[in-house]
């Protein structure tokens, strides 16, 4: 990879045409009542799509670049990397239960104004690998007597001359330890806001569906945009957590007010796409459910997304957690490249 001063000063140069020209296309937001479900979800989608195809043809050119930060970084700072930085899009974190920032909340029309495409993240219920299980650890306080090495000083004279040694050995002394239980682990007291691996259910993925649609709408998306589930890497996959995206996908299917697209992991993206593409025939919704793929090598900002690896990417993730300065303004960033400039917009799916 070049070094990054000529790199920012080629993307520059070849990003301010795109820059110039390129705005969202926003639909109205249709406003239905929360937990409704729609007639004939696929027609809606459908006709979401179509709706809009005419209109972003000719713009989609299959490599835009984005990035994703976990707080909203201000009006200025967006504005100014708008008009100075290679990126078109940016990722925008609803309230989760994995992720509990509010920053980005009340932002879509600003951002829109600017000439920011968006991808709408939903980051659920991850395993951290872990097993999610029926069974809690909790702990409690207990006194109890330990075991703890103490050094002695022994000095003693052997033919008139001073002879120190030490010696160490166990005594016992008492103190509040903290000691493991187990007990039954019960998700009705566990709220929206909640994270934790025993969550990770086909039953959790229904409701938090239902939570990513209704943040979706209040935010003011249109219908047809893709909400995208964050799930994070897995070495392996439990059957529970393939539950529970399986029910997310099929809930907000069904719902038919939105996409259900995935941010994973290049080691776990493939069966994932599977999985969702499965609920998307299922459920007879069009195309193919959108994928937000992290990891891989040799990224650079030429890069296209199926270069991930996985020919289905739609977006790739290929640098994580560097800091960039444009104009004079510095973030913490992940960088992307995605297929539309638009990742959440009804545009996903043209292709050049």
């Amino acid at each position: 990879m070049p070094k990054r001063k000529t790199r920012d000063l080629i993307l520059m140069g070849l990003m301010a045409g795109l820059a110039a020209t390129f705005a969202i296309t926003q639909g109205p937001a249709i406003r239905r009542a929360p937990g409704a479900l729609v007639a004939n979800p696929a027609t809606e989608i459908q006709g979401a799509v179509s709706a809009v195809s005419a209109n972003v043809k000719g713009k989609v050119t299959g490599r835009h670049l984005g990035f994703d930060t976990y707080q909203y970084p201000g009006d200025e700072v967006m504005r100014n990397w708008r008009t100075n930085s290679p990126y078109e899009w940016v990722g925008y974190y609803l309230p989760a239960p994995c992720h509990k920032g509010r920053t980005w909340m009340g932002k879509r029309e600003r951002l829109a104004s600017m000439g920011w495409g968006t991808a709408v993240v939903y980051v659920g219920q991850q395993t951290w690998d872990r097993t999610p299980s029926r069974y809690e650890t909790r702990y409690r306080a207990v006194n109890k007597t330990v075991f703890v090495n103490k050094t002695a000083k022994r000095v003693r004279k052997v033919n008139g001359k001073t002879h120190t040694s030490y010696i160490t050995k166990k005594v016992p002394v008492k103190r509040t330890v903290q000691v493991p239980y187990r007990v039954t682990f019960d998700p009705s007291k566990h709220g929206l806001e909640s994270c934790n691996v025993n969550l990770v259910t086909a039953n959790r993925g229904v409701l938090e569906a239902d939570d990513a649609i209704r943040r979706t709408e209040t935010e003011g998306f249109p219908h047809g945009s893709v909400i995208f589930l964050d799930i994070e890497r897995m070495q392996v996959m439990p059957q529970a957590m393939r539950d529970y995206y399986k029910a997310w996908t099929k809930r907000v299917l069904a719902d038919g007010r939105y996409r259900p697209g995935f941010y994973a992991h290049k080691h776990n993206a493939a069966t994932i796409f599977l999985d969702a593409k499965q609920e998307y025939a299922r459920a007879g919704a069009p195309g193919e459910p959108p994928m937000w793929i992290a990891g891989g090598r040799d990224f650079t900002p030429d890069s296209r997304p199926h270069e991930v690896g996985h020919k289905f990417a739609a977006v790739w993730q290929g640098i994580l957690d560097i800091a960039q300065t444009w104009n004079g303004h510095k973030l913490p960033i992940d960088v992307n490249v995605a297929a539309v400039p638009n990742p959440s917009s009804h545009e996903y799916g043209i292709t050049e």
